[in-house]
């Protein structure tokens, strides 16, 4: 059944006119009531479903915006997903999803398809963090975009963030005053903002009073974290984030090394599987969902604004959560590097 057929037998069924039926459907408030009730009992009795695309194209734009992660397994962006679509439900508007996996190509692509769908704006946590000429040309071209978990200081879209600088902070300090002395930071690549602030913000707070050596990962997953294990030789750990601070915890475990009595580990971002892991993970948390819930709103603001909208940059404060995997050490083994 073809849209324009449905509406006129939706009119017939109901006794009014096609151009009443369009009007309970786009702005039901200039229908009577007991008309507006005539044409939805029609539509329930037909089985009518509306066909919006045909409209949405006609007017320029769809209902949808669109969020690009870089990790669809991570459970961090399944949590800003979710906060994501709690702001958007609550303004009549669709996510759609897509993943990157961290490859700047596709995510390219994805932004192709965005743009010929004519999504109303893009929620994007990107690949290259260097001045990225596709998302100005998205932005030029009048499709606004909010960065997700980065940090801008342009003028031209907004931005969501945590201050990592602090949150690897919180984790030196807690470290250091649970006596260790030597500590190692496991994550990479460098050539990711966060890393980088993290680990900048745990050599602030041990400055001078321990030591810290790095380890360096490919990417941010249990598995490098698990492969890590085996270069650690310290009394502590420091991972960029959770995933690979359960990979670590992993390796260790099957080095024979017991956490926290011989080794101790903080992650980053607080995923539900920290708390849940053999050894509950001390963890520094992000504000997962409110992180998409801030993102949307300032994207649908921008959105509906017209051109008024103020571009803003917003930064939360991490937390701390200290759980089993980070008490202080009883015991201390010999070093292990290379079991």
């Amino acid at each position: 059944m073809s849209n324009t057929t449905g509406i006129k037998e939706v009119a017939r069924r109901a006794g009014v006119s096609i151009g009443t039926v369009s009007n309970v459907l786009n702005r039901p408030e200039l229908v009577a009531s007991s008309t507006r009730q005539r044409v939805l009992d029609a539509i329930t009795e037909l089985g009518y479903v509306r066909n919006d695309s045909a409209r949405q194209l006609r007017a320029g734009h769809s209902r949808q915006i669109a969020l690009v992660v870089l990790d669809v397994t991570n459970p961090f962006f399944t949590d800003v997903v979710r906060g994501a679509e709690a702001a958007a439900e609550e303004h009549g508007v669709m996510v759609v999803v897509c993943n990157s996996g961290e490859d700047a190509g596709r995510e390219h692509r994805h932004l192709d398809l965005l743009e010929e769908q004519r999504v109303r704006g893009v929620l994007i946590t990107p690949v290259d963090e260097s001045p990225n000429s596709r998302l100005e040309l998205l932005i030029q071209r009048g499709t606004p975009v909010v960065l997700v978990d980065r940090g801008s200081g342009r003028h031209s879209r907004c931005s969501v963030a945590v201050d990592d600088l602090l949150g690897g902070r919180l984790a030196g300090e807690h470290l250091v005053e649970q006596g260790h002395q030597r500590i190692t930071f496991v994550g990479g690549p460098a050539s990711i903002t966060q890393v980088r602030d993290r680990h900048a913000g745990i050599a602030e707070a041990v400055a001078g009073r321990a030591e810290l050596s790095v380890v360096p990962t490919p990417n941010l997953t249990v598995a490098a974290g698990r492969a890590a294990a085996a270069e650690i030789d310290a009394t502590a750990v420091f991972c960029a984030n959770d995933l690979v601070a359960l990979g670590v915890l992993q390796g260790l475990t099957q080095r024979g090394i017991r956490v926290p009595q011989d080794v101790a580990i903080v992650g980053y971002d607080d995923i539900e599987f920290a708390a849940a892991a053999a050894v509950p993970l001390s963890s520094v948390r992000q504000p997962r969902e409110q992180l998409g819930r801030t993102a949307t709103a300032l994207l649908l603001e921008e959105i509906e604004d017209d051109g008024r909208h103020e571009h803003r940059h917003v930064v939360f404060q991490p937390e701390l959560i200290v759980r089993e995997s980070s008490g202080r050490p009883r015991t201390r083994r010999p070093s292990r590097k290379g079991r």
